[in-house]
């Protein structure tokens, strides 16, 4: 089993930039794909982000491409959110979550995640 925690969430002004942190212990970290999601109030979690186990394959979800990037440091054991441009709509707490799956794909449902961090806050001021 992984234990996850993230760290770097925070409060921003739109158009600023914050950088999510995703540290793991407890297995070997280049054992997993790694996705971050994120969930507002009164909605539904979704899919921000994923990267396979060696960083080769990466998957945004549309509304955040070309504005966050996700990235990984298995020697670190740590996963990374970039998040640059930042828009009042990006207001959310965000999960990072690992899947054990070896299929070497990454996926956006958050229902192939196995574990999961307790989240860390996102606040965007317009």
């Amino acid at each position: 089993q992984v234990q996850l925690v993230e760290s770097g969430g925070g409060l921003v002004q739109a158009g600023g930039s914050l950088r999510l942190s995703c540290a793991a212990s407890g297995h070997t970290f280049s054992n997993y794909a790694m996705g971050w999601f994120r969930q507002a109030p009164g909605k539904e979690r979704e899919f921000v982000a994923a990267i396979g186990r060696s960083g080769g394959r990466i998957y945004y979800a549309d509304s955040v491409k070309a504005r966050f990037t996700i990235s990984r440091d298995n020697a670190k054991n740590t996963a990374y959110l970039q998040m640059n441009s930042l828009k009042p709509e990006d207001t959310a707490v965000y999960y990072c979550a690992a899947d054990r799956t070896p299929s070497g794909l990454v996926k956006s449902d958050q229902y192939a995640y196995d574990y999961w961090g307790q989240g860390t806050q996102v606040t965007v001021s317009s």
